[in-house]
């Protein structure tokens, strides 16, 4: 019973070190631009990273980078279309 036990336990935490392996490896293919506008964006400056957003696809290994401006537009027109 105590090897089932702990057999569980490292395998879930060799998933969970898998899972962030996984998510880390996305980080690296971060794009240096908004998807849409083209802007530049800078890894380092602390107030793009908190502000910006990423989109990710998991399945197809994509990650996409938006500006907050048009990030706001497409949400806005998302509303538009979906609401009225």
């Amino acid at each position: 019973m105590k090897r089932k036990v702990k057999r569980n336990k490292t395998n879930k935490g060799k998933e969970a070190e898998k899972a962030l392996q996984e998510k880390m490896s996305l980080f690296e293919k971060i794009p240096t631009e908004c998807k849409a506008c083209l802007k530049a964006f800078d890894k380092t400056n602390k107030d793009m990273v908190m502000s910006w957003n990423v989109v990710v696809r998991e399945e197809e290994g994509i990650v996409r980078l938006y500006c907050p401006e048009c990030w706001s537009a497409a949400r806005k027109l998302v509303e538009e279309v979906h609401y009225g």
